[in-house]
């Protein structure tokens, strides 16, 4: 069994499974496949056929054995991708940029909801105490859903998805993981396919996973998508000055980012709960209220990565990572 998986107009993940005659060892031997695009919002009911060209393949952690999930592009009739392949592009940014050796590590913060539609382990219509003992908790009453987090990781590692941490978040049901260190295009495939396990488990549990950047109005801090970058440039000596030059890059386009960061994202980068302004671009050492922080390591090295905290929880990582190399790649 071959689950077949894209993603449809809304940035939320689809499939379908198809049946194969024998295994397969990579996305090459697969056969091109279709859905109805105009029930995902990605083509009108009169020319509806949408196509899916696989790209990616993963063990599956739910079937196990032999099958597989397979992460597709979507393309049109014509030939041409559909508009909302965000991947092509980028995969082809990467592709002119490869000597450069971009590594990406995203961290993707999300809330875990009941059928209710309230934050789990919230009394109902109310409120849980304030912020504070919830981040990298331990115990009842400051985690809630463990088990599904847990489950997420192991099926993620049993995938092969370089997932390299999860932690409890600082408001209550919120809960993050990282997915990399990868280069190039491999991270945004990696982060669609940790989202698809998400849910999938999430759905065993009958829980309700949310990537809204602000899932609760008021004093709690929202979800995001913090991006962290680097280059074979940024890794070697001297390469603290490459991302200070990096900084003018990124302030000068940084409407430009914030328009493909995500929906919603007006009401978490407020300036408050360790965002920055939508409006106003600041970077800092080790300034989590900036647009990007530079670790306080990285400072004292003089070379490494620099931290992108103004991405969305449900910003898509082709285009974060796709804009990220078009703007420090581009002329100054």
């Amino acid at each position: 069994m071959a689950e077949y998986i894209w993603i449809d107009a809304s940035s939320n993940v689809r499939s379908k499974t198809k049946t194969l005659q024998k295994p397969v060892s990579s996305a090459d031997e697969l056969p091109e496949w279709n859905f109805d695009g105009s029930s995902t919002g990605q083509a009108p009911g009169d020319n509806s056929d949408v196509y899916l060209r696989p790209v990616a393949l993963y063990p599956d952690p739910f079937r196990l054995g032999d099958n597989i999930l397979v992460l597709c592009e979507t393309w049109d009739s014509d030939g041409s991708p559909n508009k909302f392949n965000f991947r092509h592009e980028a995969a082809k940014l990467m592709q002119t940029h490869a000597d450069e050796h971009f590594w990406f590590g995203l961290e993707q913060e999300y809330t875990l909801l009941g059928p209710d539609g309230w934050p789990y382990g919230w009394p109902k219509g109310g409120f849980p105490g304030s912020q504070g003992p919830y981040y990298c908790g331990v115990g009842t009453n400051k985690v809630h859903c463990r088990d599904i987090v847990e489950a997420h990781y192991k099926a993620c590692l049993y995938a092969g998805v370089n997932i390299s941490g999860i932690n409890a978040e600082v408001m209550p049901a919120q809960w993050e993981y990282q997915v990399g260190p990868c280069e190039g295009i491999e991270l945004g495939d990696q982060l669609w396919i940790s989202r698809f396990i998400l849910c999938r488990v999430a759905e065993e549990f009958g829980a309700i996973i949310s990537f809204a950047p602000k899932p609760v109005p008021g004093d709690w801090n929202g979800a995001g998508l913090h991006s962290n970058v680097s280059t074979a440039s940024t890794r070697a000596e001297g390469g603290l000055k490459v991302i200070e030059a990096a900084m003018l890059k990124l302030e000068a386009r940084h409407s430009e980012h914030i328009a493909v960061y995500g929906e919603g994202n007006e009401d978490r980068l407020t300036g408050r709960h360790e965002t920055g302004n939508i409006d106003k671009f600041s970077w800092g050492v080790a300034d989590r209220g900036g647009s990007i922080r530079v670790p306080r390591q990285v400072a004292k090295d003089g070379k490494g990565y620099f931290e992108d905290r103004r991405p969305a929880s449900n910003a898509d990582p082709y285009q974060i990572t796709g804009i990220i190399v078009e703007t420090l790649c581009g002329s100054s």
